[in-house]
């Protein structure tokens, strides 16, 4: 239980600074022949610092409580 506390912590306070990424992906539009034509697309993932927030508070309940 210490451990899962300890990682909830962890990402709640990543979460927290970190609140999004962005990855690229490939889209083929064209292909005659010897011509091609791609289209690169961005694919953001953004989520709330509040969610992190929800976490590591989670992760303070878990190293706080004991186990029975």
């Amino acid at each position: 239980m210490k451990g899962l506390g300890i990682g909830l912590i962890v990402i709640g306070i990543a979460m927290m600074i970190i609140t999004g990424f962005n990855f690229t992906s490939e889209k083929k539009v064209v292909d005659v022949g010897p011509l091609e034509i791609n289209k690169e697309e961005n694919h953001p993932i953004k989520w709330s610092p509040i969610i992190g927030g929800i976490i590591l508070a989670a992760g303070i309940v878990v190293l706080l409580v004991k186990k029975k």
